[in-house]
């Protein structure tokens, strides 16, 4: 299915967590850096430092671990709580996706064809 199904939770006070917070997350992981992460998603260093701090407040426990340079330089990685919140979110956006099949399908039958394919 070429449809992308996203999901994001509206917690209480403003708080969220969805696909974006959730890709920098995995970005980290497989960097090892908030600003490689970052730079993936066109974003700045600041920007990037700045969601990871919301999301280690977010939660009861960090979702990410920053490491200050020194000889080897510095780095970053996920917690087991990161990895595991991670894991949640991306488990209820496979189920969510597998629930409705059928509606995304019919919704998909509906769409006008896309202006790449009038050319054709």
């Amino acid at each position: 299915m070429p449809t992308r199904l996203t999901i994001r939770f509206d917690f209480d006070e403003g708080r969220r967590l969805g696909v974006g917070k959730i890709a920098l997350l995995e970005a980290i992981e497989t960097t090892g850096s908030i600003s490689a992460a970052g730079r993936l998603h066109a974003m700045s260093y600041r920007r990037a430092w700045l969601l990871v701090d919301e999301l280690n407040q977010l939660f009861s426990a960090p979702l990410v671990a920053a490491h200050h340079g020194g000889a080897k330089g510095g780095g970053a990685a996920l917690t087991e709580e990161g990895r595991r919140i991670v894991a949640l979110y991306r488990g209820a956006e496979a189920r969510m996706r597998a629930a409705a099949e059928a509606e995304i399908a019919a919704i998909e039958s509906a769409l006008a064809p896309a202006a790449g394919a009038l050319r054709a």
